[in-house]
């Protein structure tokens, strides 16, 4: 398997950034695709951003323009810079790591909180 240790959540007024942060380690397969989820109490868990190896990238449409998606392939480490954040962004943010070059939601982190106050 693979273990996921993501750091960076916190409480933030609405208008603010954060920056989330994910390593990986103790992969069994080569990590192609690395992103972030999040889920918010009582809604599915979506697909926030993802990133392959060779950087391509995509987002959800309510996050385009405010959120990137980084990673340093040398450390397997994600990262999720979160700015203009909005309330609606609250949730628990996951991090997914892929052998694929998409974000299937197979391999979790165990999550960071991301507070937004109004």
């Amino acid at each position: 398997q693979v273990q996921l240790v993501e750091s960076g959540g916190g409480l933030v007024q609405a208008g603010g950034s954060l920056r989330l942060a994910c390593a990986a380690s103790g992969s069994i397969f080569s990590i192609n695709a690395m992103g972030w989820y999040r889920q918010a109490p009582g809604k599915q868990r979506e697909l926030v951003a993802c990133i392959t190896s060779g950087g391509s990238t995509n987002y959800a449409d309510s996050v385009k323009g405010r959120f990137t998606i980084s990673r340093d392939n040398a450390e397997d480490t994600v990262y999720l810079h979160l700015n203009s954040l909005k309330p609606e962004d609250t949730a628990v943010y996951y991090c997914n790591v892929e052998p694929v070059r998409s974000c299937r939601g197979r391999y979790w982190g165990q999550g960071t909180q991301v507070t937004v106050s109004s």
